[in-house]
């Protein structure tokens, strides 16, 4: 789930004009929600968006489909994910790279599963970022981009309700080709360095003509 009135506040270089004219714009269509899937092995993981609306009658908002993936093999070591940005893709492979979470002392219920939290703070997006891992599923795969957490992340919320990102229902079965990537990949091949300069000009060009930065990029 987005909100984009949390988003826009949470932009310290925006103005305070800027902020209240977008609450007032939003006020009354503020939030957005979509569904995303998240398949993984004891050593894999592969994060995609899913097709299936929210709500199928919902009039709202309504984006072109980017490419859009994340994979993780923890077993390798490597990553091959497809980001666009600014109507580029990037497809980054390299060695994976985790958060260095701060474990904290919370718990709550997730899906069914017992999780604990953990926090990080992504400086570049400015936002502040809290996890909650499941204590009954190790594994260091989450949502996103983000891992390195002793269970698997089920529920992440980044600059307090922002954007949402929680676990509904989990299935044990066997999978076939969900973890298979495109036969066909179109894209940049680039390394993690590449990418995150990439992202860096854009959030810098952004903060210069103070305009969200999220416009171009994914939250």
């Amino acid at each position: 789930t987005h909100n984009w009135t949390n988003k826009l506040n949470a932009l310290t270089y925006l103005s305070k004009q800027r902020k209240e004219r977008a609450n007032y714009m939003y006020s009354n269509n503020a939030e957005w929600s979509s569904y995303s899937l998240m398949h993984f092995t004891p050593t894999q993981t592969h994060y995609v968006e899913s097709d299936e609306k929210v709500n199928p009658d919902d009039q709202g908002y309504s984006w072109r489909k980017e490419t859009f993936w994340i994979r993780r093999d923890f077993e390798q070591g490597t990553m091959h994910d497809a980001i666009t940005m600014e109507g580029k893709v990037y497809q980054i492979q390299d060695s994976i790279r985790c958060q260095d979470w701060k474990i904290l002392n919370d718990m709550k219920e997730v899906a069914g599963h017992l999780c604990m939290n953990a926090s990080w703070e992504d400086t570049v997006k400015q936002q502040k970022i809290i996890a909650w891992f499941a204590l009954d599923i190790p594994h260091s795969g989450g949502p996103e981009r983000l891992c390195g957490l002793p269970g698997l992340i089920l529920e992440m919320d980044v600059n307090n309700g922002a954007m949402v990102v929680s676990a509904n229902r989990i299935e044990s079965k066997k999978l076939t080709t969900e973890l298979d990537l495109p036969k066909k990949i179109k894209g940049k091949k680039s390394t993690e360095q590449e990418y995150q300069k990439a992202l860096n000009k854009i959030i810098q060009d952004a903060t210069k003509e103070e305009q969200p930065y999220f416009w171009s990029i994914r939250y």
